[in-house]
């Protein structure tokens, strides 16, 4: 098959590098889901910006030896970074450079042909920070074909994220991907003063029409997803897994999500392949384990 005819997976937006006490790993939200989709089947491909320089030439030859392919526009900022530390729990906390590569996506011929056969892409609210790649984002997404799972996976860092980008984002959006630390964050931005965690639901898919499906993950509490059609599925923390690191965790459940859903499985099916990605990325060190 051809490039230009598979039907891609897209993590659309950042690629950077996670640097850590003891090295540096390749990050970013986008190309950990686009990593685990690949490594489940699919054509994963990551869409972003890398700079010209060592990093990014770097970037470039860790996905092509990972055999993930990647559309990296080299611009003249800096290839990103982002400083990680992990408490006792092995819970990551991160503080991202700013006016980066992946800040200034453009849109090109060949994003808008990636866009038209895209079977899902997962985008969230840490690339939009800059006015170009937001504008990237958002055209992209108004290209993917109607039958394309449009994952909003929200991932709030520090302070790069406005209630505009997040409404524009979940206007766009079929599934929703949140976890229990950004859950009252959007009931803070949109009004919600929810009883229980099914008025929250509720109140989302009210005011999102195009919205179908929330994925909301609670940590040790395990995880919960949400039809707009009243299907519900949760799933406790696996207990036995030792915890080396979080890093990609979130990522890795999203792709097992999506990927089980392109397979035609059922949500508690893929809802569970979910969670069992998760714990597995939880139980190696960095976002792309490879065993």
């Amino acid at each position: 098959m051809k490039p230009e005819e598979k039907s891609w997976v897209v993590g659309l937006g950042e690629v950077l590098w996670d640097v850590f006490p003891d090295g540096k790993r390749l990050g970013g939200a986008p190309a950990n889901f686009a990593f685990h989709a690949s490594r489940q089947g699919c054509d994963g491909i990551v869409v972003s910006a890398v700079g010209a320089d060592a990093l990014g030439a770097e970037i470039a030859s860790f996905l092509k030896r990972k055999k993930l392919s990647a559309l990296l526009a080299r611009v003249s900022e800096a290839t990103g970074t982002v400083t990680v530390s992990t408490d006792s729990d092995g819970v990551a906390s991160y503080v991202f450079a700013e006016n980066c590569a992946w800040d200034n996506i453009p849109f090109s011929a060949e994003t808008e042909n990636i866009a038209r056969r895209a079977a899902a892409v997962c985008f969230g609210s840490l690339a939009q920070r800059d006015s170009r790649s937001r504008r990237t984002v958002q055209r992209f997404l108004d290209c993917v074909p109607a039958s394309a799972l449009r994952v909003f996976d929200v991932n709030l860092r520090q302070n790069f994220y406005t209630p505009e980008i997040i409404e524009t984002s979940l206007a766009r959006c079929s599934i929703l991907k949140i976890n229990e630390d950004e859950a009252p964050v959007l009931a803070g931005i949109f009004g919600i003063n929810p009883r229980s965690r099914e008025d929250f639901f509720a109140a989302l898919f009210e005011k999102f029409p195009a919205l179908k499906m929330i994925v909301l993950t609670l940590g040790k509490a395990g995880s919960a997803v949400a039809g707009h059609d009243g299907v519900r599925s949760e799933i406790p923390s696996d207990t036995n897994i030792r915890v080396v690191d979080t890093v990609g965790a979130g990522d890795a459940f999203t792709a097992g999500f999506v990927v089980s859903l392109l397979h035609g499985e059922d949500v508690p099916t893929a809802h569970r392949r979910a969670a069992d990605l998760a714990g597995f990325v939880c139980s190696r060190a960095g976002a792309m384990p490879e065993d």
